[in-house]
């Protein structure tokens, strides 16, 4: 059965009234899950709150306390131009990066597989020691990091297909031979990295504004699946961001539901052909609340087969 994780607190981070990452975001993918008739086919669990010990096999130990020691207790705090945290934030990212070893937990001990995490904010910007574009601790990289230290794993695929390159997630991970990072973005567009890289476990697909699904896919079949094939991982995890959506007005590229559909397929045949179906899927970006919802829904879809 696929697990569906969350946790209340990720409704309490507040970052602000015109900040895209809002609570309503979760909301709206509930309410799409509800009218789907999924939410009966799946089993929720709430998230725990990530230790200091998980955090800090993905992140520097000074940049772990700095955050800690940034939350505050009314108001607003910048932690960079677009990354604020609130008396909220700092709770809901803990249960947010908690997700993903939860989910790890529950794959690797057969309880349920795949996973989907529904989680705020997002993490693949962070990098080992800074936050940035809305980010504070790398989810995706703590439940990785998570898998590599607790389980007998020896491959790990990451798969990015945010419409913002996940600079924090390669940078993590840069060289690291246990991890294949597939990466597909616009560019140029924030954070402006991914499209210049000398490690050999990197496979960034940078796209030109205006790509449609057609080419979308066509890259992703020259490029992804066949680093995919060849590196055979153990455990797929997922960094899913659809913010790449046609109708999501912080980018300039053009997919739709299908889209985010068939490439969910597609990494479910490698994940049955080389990880015993193991895929953890955990929220990124997607800012329309209504276009976010439909494509999650088409993605858990997928994902349950």
């Amino acid at each position: 059965m696929l697990g569906f994780i969350s946790h209340p607190a990720c409704h309490d981070h507040d970052a602000g009234p015109l900040h895209p990452d809002t609570p309503e975001r979760l909301d709206a993918i509930n309410n799409q899950l509800i009218m789907s008739g999924l939410d009966f086919v799946v089993r929720h669990h709430d998230a725990p709150e990530a230790t200091r010990a998980q955090l800090i096999r993905a992140h520097d130990p000074a940049y772990v306390d700095r955050i800690f020691a940034a939350a505050p207790e009314s108001g607003f705090v910048e932690i960079d131009g677009d990354t604020v945290m609130s008396p909220g934030t700092l709770k809901a990212a803990l249960h947010a990066a908690g997700a993903g070893v939860m989910g790890v937990d529950l794959i690797m001990e057969g309880r349920d597989n795949p996973v989907f995490c529904a989680v705020r904010p997002p993490g693949h910007h962070a990098t080992r020691d800074r936050a940035m574009g809305f980010c504070l601790f790398n989810n995706i990289a703590v439940a990785a990091a998570h898998a590599l230290a607790e389980y007998d794993l020896a491959r790990i695929a990451i798969l990015d297909f945010d419409v913002h390159h996940g600079n924090g997630t390669e940078e993590i991970f840069h060289s690291d031979d246990r991890i294949l990072f597939c990466s597909s973005f616009q560019h140029p567009f924030y954070p402006f990295t991914g499209h210049e890289s000398d490690a050999t476990n990197l496979v960034d697909v940078p796209l030109p504004a205006g790509t449609g699904g057609e080419d979308f896919r066509a890259a992703i079949r020259e490029h992804w699946l066949p680093a995919l094939e060849q590196f055979k991982p153990q455990f797929l995890f997922v960094s899913a961001g659809f913010d790449a959506h046609v109708r999501d007005d912080m980018s300039s590229l053009a997919l739709t539901e299908n889209d985010y559909r068939w490439l969910t397929t597609e990494m479910v045949k490698i994940a049955r052909t080389h990880a015993q179906g193991r895929i953890l899927s955990m929220l990124e970006g997607g800012y329309e609340p209504g276009a976010l919802a439909r494509s999650v829904v088409a993605h858990v879809n997928a994902l349950i087969g």
